[in-house]
C-alpha cells in the first residue's frame, strides 16, 4: 500500500502539493445506496415532480459545489458539472452523482460528497415515515482523466 496522500513524513496532516501537476480533465462518479422498506419507496415514486428527489438531486449538487468547505484538505475546485440522478426501486433509491473539472487534482471527493448529502436529503425527507432506513453504501464507482 502507497502512503497516505494527506500525511508528511512526520506524520503530520498536509495539504497535498499540486501546484507542478498539469491541468487534466477529470471525472468521477459514486453510487450511493439508501435501504428502505417497500412502502416508502413507493410514497417516493408517487410523489409529483419538483418533490424529494428534485429537493435531493439540488442539494447533492451543492454539496458537489462545497466540498472544500466540508472536507479539510479537499482543494477547491472549478466544477465544469455535477449531475444527480435518483433512481427508487422496489426498497431502495439508488443516487448517482458525476462531477467534472478541469484541474490539478480529481474530483472523487465532490462525487461521493454529492452522492452522500442527497442520500442523507432523502432520509430526512422519509424518517418520519421509515425509521428503519440505512445508507447502505456510498461508493466511486469511476474516475477518468484525460490532458485538458
Amino acid at each position: 500500500m502507497s502512503e497516505l496522500s494527506h500525511v508528511d513524513e512526520s506524520g503530520s496532516v498536509r495539504m497535498v502539493d499540486v501546484g507542478a501537476k498539469p491541468l487534466s480533465r477529470r471525472r468521477a462518479v459514486a453510487v450511493a445506496k439508501l435501504q428502505m422498506a417497500p412502502d416508502t419507496a413507493r410514497r417516493l415514486r408517487e410523489l409529483p415532480k419538483g418533490d424529494a428527489l428534485a429537493t435531493a438531486q439540488l442539494a447533492g449538487i451543492m454539496a458537489a459545489k462545497r466540498t472544500s468547505d466540508l472536507i479539510p484538505l479537499c482543494h477547491p475546485l472549478p466544477l465544469s458539472h455535477v449531475s444527480v440522478e435518483l433512481e427508487v426501486h422496489d426498497d431502495r433509491v439508488e443516487i448517482t452523482a458525476a462531477a467534472e473539472t478541469t484541474a490539478q487534482t480529481g474530483v472523487e471527493m465532490e462525487a461521493l460528497t454529492a452522492a452522500t448529502v442527497a442520500a442523507l436529503t432523502v432520509y430526512d425527507m422519509a424518517k418520519a415515515i421509515d425509521k428503519e432506513m440505512v445508507i447502505a453504501s456510498v461508493r466511486l464507482v469511476e474516475k477518468t482523466k484525460s490532458p485538458a
